[in-house]
């Protein structure tokens, strides 16, 4: 599939990954609807990209009737749908066993629903519209690319709901390929290491050194364009598929 060919429904999509992800696509001439809860980002991160190739509509990725209704208005003022990248998600960070005593269910509980609920919510909407798209080459009718995160295969003490809830990503990309494959439709994930995003840029100088400095080579946090490049080849490739790719500079987080 050809960028300027996209029309993608990008979750989390106005900071972060996702608004990179999204200036990429509307760059090369594609169109964008960004799904956040955050309307004030979602105005800027509209106005910055342009109203003629974006547009936000403030979702709730949980919400099974509210994403499947915002599925059906993105791909009505895009005039099609055949791209989901999904980049929602929280860090949900706690220790089982904690000071104040044992984690709530609901922490874990919250985590796990946004981070793969919420991935498989928005997948599976945008899925229900393209198995009808006409066919492009090789048979492609769409593809959907899910974030996870190195902790889901090496997290960090306080990181078990961040982790769970990222291994479940991983675990679902190869049954949804598979599952998805007879109607053309690709899934792929992507496993980022420490990326620069609005959660790093309030670190301390000290801090942001440090997590530069622990990633082998390049000795520095991923940039934001690196993941949505990394988009773009895996949209791009139709080879590629039921696979999660590691972009991480070779960092293998320690245990805490």
């Amino acid at each position: 599939m050809q960028l300027n060919t996209v029309k993608a429904v990008i979750s989390g999509g106005v900071s972060g990954l996702g608004l990179s992800v999204a200036e990429h696509i509307v760059g090369k001439g594609g169109k964008v609807t960004l799904f956040d809860v955050n309307a004030d980002k979602g105005a800027t991160a509209v106005a910055a990209l342009g109203a003629a190739n974006a547009s936000f509509v403030q979702t709730d990725v949980t919400d099974e009737d509210g994403v499947k209704a915002n599925v059906a208005a993105a791909r009505e003022s895009m005039g099609g749908l055949n791209t989901v990248v999904n980049c929602a998600g929280i860090l949900g960070a706690g220790r089982m066993l904690g000071r104040d005593g044992a984690m709530p269910l609901k922490n874990f509980a919250g985590t796990v629903m946004v981070n793969l609920v919420g991935s498989f919510n928005v997948a599976k909407a945008a899925a229900e519209w393209m198995q009808n798209n006409e066919l492009g080459e090789d048979g492609e009718r769409g593809v959907i690319v899910n974030t996870a995160s190195v902790a889901a295969f090496d997290g960090q003490i306080g990181q078990a709901a961040y982790s769970a809830s990222k291994g479940g990503v991983v675990g679902m990309t190869l049954p949804m390929a598979r599952e998805l494959a007879r109607f053309g439709i690709r899934v792929m994930t992507i496993a980022p290491g420490i990326f620069w995003t609005p959660m790093v840029d309030g670190m301390p100088a000290a801090v942001q050194e440090s997590l530069g400095a622990s990633i082998p080579f390049p000795s520095r946090l991923g940039q934001p364009g690196e993941f949505a490049d990394l988009v773009a080849y895996i949209i791009g490739n139709r080879y590629l598929n039921g696979e999660t790719i590691r972009l991480d500079g070779a960092v293998r987080l320690a245990p805490k």
